[in-house]
């Protein structure tokens, strides 16, 4: 069983993830939507501050009215992820230029990330996809 199909049938517990998969956004996107789950790309090549990463969070999460565009509003939109019935799957690929560029950021985010995956009434994870610097995060096995 892979890690990606151990998480979505709830043998592996929702987090933050470090992923070296090379499947297709699409074939994931399929894997996830397929269990009922609701899956976001985010795609962070271009993102290197903040306010880049907030509007590309934005813009992935489908965050609604109550986010205001501050790292502060992002925790509780991600409450508002809570309208699937299994979960979510946000798969971050390029999320290694906000890491090298604002750290501060990246690590602020990641903290607000893993809150929520260990909260809410449904199973949230995080899948930091490709390579970067080195960040204390398990890695979800292509193969489990």
């Amino acid at each position: 069983m892979s890690g990606l199909a151990a998480l979505l049938a709830g043998h592996t517990a929702p987090g933050v993830y470090r992923w070296h998969s090379a499947a297709s956004v699409a074939d994931v996107e399929h894997a996830v939507e397929h269990v009922g789950w609701n899956f976001c790309h985010l795609d962070g090549w271009a993102v290197e501050d903040r306010d880049t990463f907030l509007k590309a969070a934005a813009a992935s999460l489908k965050l609604g009215g109550s986010f205001t565009g501050e790292l502060e509003s992002l925790a509780p939109c991600l409450d508002d992820l809570d309208v699937v019935e299994r979960g979510t799957v946000l798969l971050w690929d390029g999320w290694s230029p906000l890491a090298r560029h604002d750290d501060e950021t990246f690590g602020a985010v990641l903290e607000i990330f893993a809150r929520r995956t260990s909260s809410g009434d449904r199973p949230f994870a995080v899948l930091l996809r490709g390579e970067g610097p080195e960040v204390d995060l398990e890695e979800l096995p292509i193969k489990h």
